[in-house]
């Protein structure tokens, strides 16, 4: 299992969800692989913002060997499965795409609890700590129910 993790810079919300899932299929001995990516490119490069290192870390989970990249359409042909963070995400994924969006592939992180509701993970980029343990907890009971669903495929 190939699993892609995609918000709009890729050093908040989708590292977070990468290192989230990546410490759990760790724990479930999975052979998955799990990435993330951004897809506005404004970060390439650069390290988790620090308030997600921080958080990742209260949690017990290392995020700052991650470096930010774009979202591509080959992410497309290489991922089972892409998750973005939210509706603004997705749509730029389409417009990024083009002919090469597959739609089967992906979905609104938050659908996996609240199917069909397309709920948006918060960016906490403009806020403070708290915002991020916010983010945090949304996407862990979002992640668990990844592995629920996906641990015998």
């Amino acid at each position: 299992m190939k699993i892609l993790m995609v918000c709009l810079g890729n050093i908040c919300r989708s590292p977070l969800a990468e290192g989230i899932l990546q410490h759990k299929v760790q724990q479930e001995g999975l052979a998955w692989t799990i990435d993330s990516a951004g897809t506005n490119g404004y970060h390439i490069g650069e390290e988790p913002h620090r308030l997600s290192q921080k958080v990742a870390l209260l949690n017990g989970i290392d995020i700052s060997h991650q470096r930010s990249r774009r979202f591509t359409a080959a992410d497309f042909k290489q991922f089972d499965k892409i998750y973005a963070m939210a509706e603004d995400v997705l749509e730029e994924m389409q417009r990024i795409a083009k002919k090469d969006f597959d739609a089967s592939k992906v979905e609104l992180l938050m659908n996996e609890l609240y199917p069909g509701k397309n709920m948006d993970v918060p960016d906490p980029w403009f806020g403070t700590e708290p915002g991020y343990h916010e983010v945090y907890a949304m996407i862990d009971e979002a992640c668990n129910r990844i592995i629920e669903k996906y641990r015998t495929k």
